[in-house]
């Protein structure tokens, strides 16, 4: 009976393996001009009404039932479509070389196939950025900025005026992740946060995840921006340039062996201070400033299994200013970035990528002022190794699994104090800071399953495991999104995801300039932690060339960390010592509508949101707003392509006011002495008043043309940008005085920015 019943499941098993019987077709996608693997590429199989798309090295996998013969479609936004036949009862290899989109092409070519994986796709808060709407926008003195471009998505708050910085669903600015080519970047601006360090030449593919995380990130609470740098062109060598007012750019790639390897690299610099350093008195106020960074990649190509890339980053500002009787400071600070990445293809269902990652960030930051000296540093080493697994068993399942291991070393130091008399100020030397270490090793498993043509679901979970001496934590955190499918065109999504952050960046007012420092997790300072749930529902019409969502968002977030009011941290305290935790929370909801297709392309997105934070240490226990909470949030955004040559762009911001303190009263003080003109301000409450709202309107012409130098063909443009259109003098700070005369205080409101033209030229060969 025993060997009956074995011999039965054994023919049962055959039975279903041939009722079953399926073949695999896998292969990469890549642009057929430059050889660049692409990204997202849509496969369609019209056989099965099914399809996939391409990870993150253009690789993909598509299990199908035998068949006479099999159609599949390759689509990707700028590109023709492809239409493929193919007659195979084995699993077949079919690597597709994509061209991209002339501008003239009728559309109705590829009506029937634009990509709708925001419909279809079970992930929420995932907004892919076109590398060519980033070079269209108007931007600050003609500078083309992604970071711009991210402020203007729904969800996402902005900085102060002009700044790159970025606040996603009521999380502070050290709860995003930022990574290019996998390695973080602990600073991504330039010029006081004005321009970003990311050099739009060198980009290939920008993704922005504010919600619904996959559990292959983790590490912070509110977003993560993932940035690749371009491969190299493996076809033929080229070039990519331009001169604007502040900055000029160059990047050259081309093929080592064609085919086979590449490389690429790019570099940028600022040059007022080589133009203004003749003019510049020997004696006296003198103002200096530069910045650059310099992107570099290789790759080789083995065989078509097994691939190598090795990618590093490098950028760096430096300013300084002398005065007789003002305000001295010097300020250095910059990213260093490497990343070796090994891409195997075990079969045609298993794909591996492993990476050693290397960067190093720091600030150093000293001010003069008066009789004081105030001191910053903040220093941050990391060393990575990761390992990820992308398993494709069936068209129903993508698995994907890994473990990162990472050793951290923070330097956080400050110092204020009056200036000896002896005259000799005592710097800060990184070498001499109390280093704080730390170790991260996470696991994640997620599996994108689809149950049926109405749903499916993204679920998956990450284990952290953060070792410090004296301290250690361990969370387990869930991650799933489903997606129910209402028809093609529309579906409604819901979202459940908790992270944890093991790092923190802590405002200081120990200087004179605004300035952060990073320090851990440890046995004091508890992670910080967010539970955020989300729901919405995704529609596309007329073929998919318009995208539609509404999202609404719930975020709870514990262990937020200030410093105390009135702390002067020095080199010998413990920091750790002169914080305050606290908590908050945010909730919203985001509007978001996308024309992609056609001469007229862009966006329309409307955020309304509140959040607030509570510190038993502050405002006496009660609640406040979050200094970045602004009610209502408006970005419009176009581009029109008028023909060949001209190309027009505008981009309109509106914004509630932020948060800020201002005192409610005045106490005089008798022999007060001219720090306070005699006069202590009473502040109550915190973030107690709000800023005017603020907008602004941008606008940009650019204007295409082939020219010839040396008989050889280039492409040209000229790139008219003006920035605040109207001049809108928009709130920065408050500054607070005293009449000298009544004694009255006095608030009187600064502005950065009015009005802003700039011209730059461009170039590519």
């Amino acid at each position: 009976m025993k060997n009956k019943i074995i011999l039965f499941i054994v023919i049962l098993c055959c039975i279903q393996n041939a009722m079953a019987q399926k073949i695999t077709i896998s292969g990469y996608v890549k642009d057929s001009k430059t050889g660049e693997s692409l990204i997202g590429v849509t496969v369609y199989n019209t056989n099965s009404k099914g399809g996939t798309a391409c990870n993150l090295y253009g690789f993909y996998s598509l299990s199908v039932p035998i068949v006479d013969t099999l159609g599949l479609v390759f689509s990707y936004m700028g590109y023709q479509t492809q239409i493929k036949k193919i007659t195979t009862k084995e699993n077949f290899v079919l690597n597709i070389s994509m061209e991209a989109k002339a501008s003239e092409m009728k559309e109705v070519v590829i009506n029937g196939n634009r990509n709708n994986n925001n419909v279809q796709k079970p992930q929420m808060g995932v907004i892919d950025i076109p590398i060519q709407q980033i070079k269209t926008l108007p931007a600050i003195a003609g500078e083309r900025d992604l970071m711009k471009v991210v402020q203007l998505l729904p969800g996402v708050q902005s900085g102060q005026e002009g700044t790159t910085g970025f606040f996603v669903r009521g999380g502070s600015a050290d709860q995003n992740l930022v990574q290019l080519d996998e390695a973080t970047v602990y600073n991504p601006n330039h010029l006081f946060g004005l321009f970003s360090t990311f050099n739009i030449n060198a980009i290939k593919n920008v993704q922005l995840i504010k919600g619904g995380f996959p559990a292959n990130y983790g590490g912070r609470l509110s977003s993560i921006l993932a940035v690749q740098m371009k491969e190299g062109n493996n076809q033929k060598f080229s070039g990519a340039g331009g001169i604007g007012l502040l900055s000029s750019n160059l990047t050259l790639e081309g093929p080592i062996i064609k085919d086979k390897s590449s490389f690429i690299i790019s570099a940028r610099r600022s040059y007022a201070d080589l133009l203004v350093r003749p003019f510049l008195p020997k004696n006296g106020n003198k103002t200096l400033y530069y910045f650059y960074d310099v992107n570099a990649k290789v790759n080789y190509k083995f065989n078509d299994k097994n691939r190598l890339f090795l990618s590093v980053f490098t950028g760096l500002d430096k300013a300084e200013y002398t005065g007789a009787n003002a305000l001295n400071y010097g300020i250095n600070f910059g990213n260093k970035t490497a990343t070796l990445r090994y891409n195997h293809q075990f079969n045609s269902k298993l794909f591996s990528n492993t990476s050693l990652i290397y960067n190093d960030y720091h600030l150093s930051l000293s001010t003069i002022q008066n009789k004081y000296v105030a001191q910053v540093y903040s220093g941050i080493t990391d060393m990575n190794v990761k390992t990820d697994f992308d398993y494709y068993p069936n068209n129903k399942n993508k698995i994907k699994v890994g473990v990162n291991y990472s050793y951290s070393i923070f330097s956080p130091a400050s110092v204020s104090a009056k200036i000896p008399k002896t005259g000799k100020i005592t710097t800060i030397k990184p070498d001499s800071i109390p280093h704080q270490y730390s170790s991260l090793v996470a696991f994640y498993a997620k599996d994108e399953i689809t149950f049926s043509d109405k749903w499916s679901a993204d679920i998956g979970m990450r284990i952290p495991v953060f070792i410090k001496t004296n301290s250690q934590y361990t969370f387990i955190e869930p991650r799933a999104t489903l997606k129910f499918s209402l028809n093609d065109a529309t579906s409604i999504k819901a979202a459940y995801t908790e992270m944890n952050q093991f790092i923190h960046l802590v405002p200081s007012s120990t200087a004179s300039l605004p300035t952060d420092i990073w320090i851990s997790s440890s046995n004091f300072v508890k992670p910080q932690k967010s539970r955020q749930y989300a729901l919405g529902i995704f529609k596309n019409f007329k073929e998919n060339a318009i995208e539609t969502s509404i999202e609404v968002y719930y975020k709870d977030m514990r262990n937020q960390v200030l410093f105390k009011e009135g702390t002067q941290p020095l080199i010998s305290n413990d920091i750790n010592q002169l914080l305050v935790f606290g908590k908050g929370n945010s909730y919203g909801a985001e509007f978001f509508v996308k024309k992609n297709f056609g001469k007229l392309t862009g966006w329309v997105a409307y955020t309304l949101s509140k959040t607030t934070q509570q510190f038993d240490s502050l405002n006496y226990g009660n609640s406040f707003p979050f200094t970045y909470d602004k009610r209502h949030n408006l970005n419009i955004v176009a581009s029109y392509e008028k023909n060949k040559k001209w190309t027009f762009s505008a981009a309109f911001i509106f914004t509630s006011g932020a948060a800020f303190t201002l005192p409610v009263g005045k106490i005089p003080v008798f022999a007060g002495g001219t720090l306070y003109d005699g006069i202590y301000l009473d502040y109550t409450t915190r973030n107690n008043y709000r800023y005017r709202p603020y907008n602004r309107l941008d606008v940009s012409a650019i204007y295409h043309k082939d020219r010839k130098i040396f008989g050889k063909v280039y492409e040209s443009e000229w790139v008219f940008s003006i920035y605040n259109l109207y001049s809108r003098r928009n709130p920065y700070f408050i500054v607070l005085s005293t009449d000298p005369v009544t004694k009255a205080p006095k608030a009187t409101e600064i502005s950065l920015l009015p009005i802003v033209p700039s011209i730059s030229f461009n170039f590519k060969f």
